[in-house]
């Protein structure tokens, strides 16, 4: 029996040798470089987070991911059977079922990695990880891209597709540090859903490899179910698929296993998830689901079929009886509506009917302009790709052209949707650019050969004008990724957009204001720190109770940990008209509805510059729409005039402009005419600087019933 010592086995060590082409470290290299670059570009807004740190001051964007940041929390210290507690911080009187409003998979994610984190000894604060946590899945999601980009086009196409998604202003804004929320792990389900998808209906691979494709893709689909209501939009566009492939005439029976192992793993799944539960499978967007199962299962029947007229015959009457069973179905009930939101999305002109969805910004309908302010270049390269994938004609390309229509629908129906569309054009994009490079990149690649002098002069002059067209494409992505589309100017430096969206501050460091300060602004912080260390959580008759616009019920629910009216999760609709209702009003009629919720305190945000000029940022901005939601009459509150809002005499007796006007002469800024609150105390008013001569003002007072 041989002996080993340890010399020898050094020895062993030092002749062994790791061979490795050089294309190979070429790749490993620029995917490293591409994965670095987005990881750390969505860490610029670190800026705004004063040093040194302090876990409690709870420095996420936003408003979503406080709730997210709650829930999480909650999963730590209690434990992942713990999900489907009574929350009774929010919507008072009445709480809610925290299983049956929240999806659990950011949550329980993010619960785990930490917790995992924790037992291995890594120092790191909750609120630390969640801010780290969407630039990590940011980075994770732009390497799933890279191969998704590989099998669809090749390497090059995988490269490029990675660089635009790490540099995408529009995916950038949702994976930035601290912003927690569903679309940090939607986008990366998607992409893997779809990776696992095509790779499942490859017909080269060996039938085993495809069952363990299709069942990843099941479980990635389930992932998504369990995280983002957007996994209706990845049942869609994958329904979308199949019957363009049955279209073309591309069906097989391995397309139908996929399908059916996927589909099934993914809406058993979906099933055992609380905000879905078994209703979710009768739902209107699942239905399409079992329709096109039995519609795949009579293809393959008919594809046994001896004769053509046979097979005619019975898929006709099959579609028809399939129609009819549908519609039976349909009119007993069987099936359910998706959700307003989604509804409003496939059609924008049922929007018009809720002010509330039409109040948030990012539900507004796109222009031209938005796409070019957000892809720059690649804009022009859409169409470039999409003609590609039509010539190239293969299964993944045929995807690819559904997935980048699809996208550019949702995207102009809503803005906050462009982050859909942000794979699909990076995809595109990148099989457009490098199939339109290929022939002058194989032309520059051609090796020289001795030939006549004419011949030779016509080479040269083909090496040279390919050279000029890669550079002129080199200084285009530059302009693009380096200069900048948009050439804004900040503190005197021109900022490309990626750049741009990456560097904006978290949305509290900043106390809510819509530009970039030099440094964090923390009146909003030191607010809520006033309300939980001053408001007692339940004096003698009960709760305290905050009633706010619902922009900022989660910032008081986490932050403060004090019981709110709403806040983002918008649930009703009818409280929330109450509120407007509430500020709208004259004291008189605003305290009677106080009283019905027992409220013990309002806070009021507002911003006005230094000479008493209202500023759009907080209430000031926002009554527009408390008027639109309360279903009142505008014209009774005043009137634009040259662009800015003239109040009333009525308007300037309500109990928002009144305590809005009291906090301006109470903070000492000159010119404003008093006015008298009757039933409110001014117990809190926020005492920071200036910034850029306007001041965000928190005011929060005390109910005198």
């Amino acid at each position: 029996m041989p002996r080993y010592n340890l010399p020898s086995a050094i020895k062993a060590l030092k002749n062994l040798k790791v061979e490795a082409s050089h294309s190979a470290i070429l790749r490993f290299s620029a995917i490293t470089i591409i994965l670095l670059i987005a990881f750390t570009i969505r860490l610029l807004p670190m800026r705004w987070i004063p040093v040194p740190w302090r876990p409690d001051h709870f420095y996420l964007s936003a408003y979503d991911p406080y709730f997210q940041y709650r829930l999480t929390r909650h999963i730590v210290e209690r434990g992942f059977l713990s999900w489907g507690w009574y929350d009774r911080l929010g919507w008072y009187p009445w709480g809610r079922d925290i299983a049956k409003v929240a999806y659990p998979g950011l949550p329980m994610t993010a619960a785990f990695f930490y917790l995992i984190l924790k037992s291995l000894g890594v120092p790191v604060d909750l609120v630390m990880f969640c801010l780290l946590f969407p630039p990590i899945m940011g980075t994770i999601t732009t390497l799933v891209i890279y191969y998704l980009g590989r099998d669809i086009g090749g390497e090059a196409v995988g490269l490029f597709s990675a660089f635009f998604l790490a540099l995408s202003p529009s995916y950038i804004s949702r994976t930035y540090l601290g912003f927690f929320d569903d679309e940090t792990v939607g986008i990366f389900g998607i992409l893997l859903f779809m990776l696992f998808f095509l790779r499942s209906i490859e017909r080269e691979k060996p039938l085993q490899s495809k069952i363990i494709y299709a069942a990843l893709s099941g479980l990635a689909l389930g992932y998504l179910f369990g995280s983002w209501g957007a996994a209706r939009y990845a049942v869609g566009i994958m329904i979308l698929f199949v019957v363009t492939l049955l279209i073309i005439r591309r069906y097989s029976a391995n397309l139908l296993m996929s399908y059916g192992i996927c589909f099934l793993i993914a809406l058993t799944i979906s099933a055992s998830v609380p905000k879905l539960g078994m209703g979710f499978l009768r739902e209107a967007t699942v239905m399409p689901v079992y329709g096109m199962f039995i519609l795949l299962c009579i293809f393959e029947a008919n594809r046994r079929l001896r004769t053509r007229r046979l097979k005619i015959l019975s898929l006709m009457v099959s579609i028809i009886i399939l129609a009819a069973a549908f519609l039976v179905l349909w009119s007993l009930g069987y099936f359910s509506l998706m959700g307003g939101k989604f509804l409003t999305t496939l059609n924008p002109f049922l929007r018009a009917a809720s002010p509330l969805f039409e109040s948030v910004a990012e539900h507004k309908i796109s222009v031209w302009t938005n796409f070019y302010y957000d892809f720059g270049i690649l804009t022009f390269l859409i169409p470039l790709g999409l003609f590609f994938a039509v010539k190239m004609a293969t299964d993944k390309t045929v995807f690819l052209c559904i997935f980048g229509l699809t996208s550019i629908y949702f995207a102009s129906s809503m803005v906050r949707l462009t982050l859909i569309m942000a794979p699909a054009v990076c995809l595109i994009s990148a099989l457009g650019l490098v199939r339109l490079t290929k022939p002058f990149v194989a032309l520059l690649r051609e090796k020289k050969q001795k030939v006549k002098r004419k011949v030779r002069f016509r080479a040269k002059m083909g090496r040279e004008i390919s050279a000029i067209f890669i550079i002129i494409i080199f200084a285009l992505f530059t302009l693009n990724y380096v200069v900048g589309t948009d050439f804004s100017r900040r503190r005197g430096t021109k900022y490309p957009r990626a750049i741009e969206q990456a560097y904006t501050p978290t949305t509290i460091s900043v106390s809510g204001m819509g530009f970039r300060p030099s440094s964090a602004v923390e009146d909003w912080i030191y607010a809520l720190i006033w309300i939980r260390e001053n408001l007692p959580p339940s004096p003698p008759d009960g709760p305290t109770v905050i009633a706010s616009w619902w922009d900022y019920g989660y910032w008081i629910e986490t932050v403060a940990n004090r019981t709110t009216l709403a806040d983002g999760a918008t649930m009703n609709t009818t409280q929330i008209a109450q509120i407007a209702k509430m500020f709208m009003s004259p004291e008189d009629e605003a305290i009677k509805i106080l009283k019905r919720y027992n409220v013990t305190h309002v806070l009021v945000f507002t911003t006005v510059d230094i000479r008493g000029r209202d500023y759009p940022w907080g209430e000031a901005g926002k009554f527009i729409w408390m008027i639109r939601i309360a279903h009142l009459n505008e014209s009774k509150y005043g009137e634009y005039f040259r662009g800015v809002w003239q109040w009333s005499d009525y308007g300037k007796n309500t109990t928002l402009y009144k305590m809005m006007t009291y906090g301006k002469i109470a903070r000492g800024i000159p010119n404003v005419q008093p006015v008298t609150l009757q039933h409110f105390k001014l117990v809190y008013l926020s005492k920071g600087r200036p910034v850029s001569g306007i001041y965000p003002l928190i005011l929060i007072y005390e109910v005198k019933y």
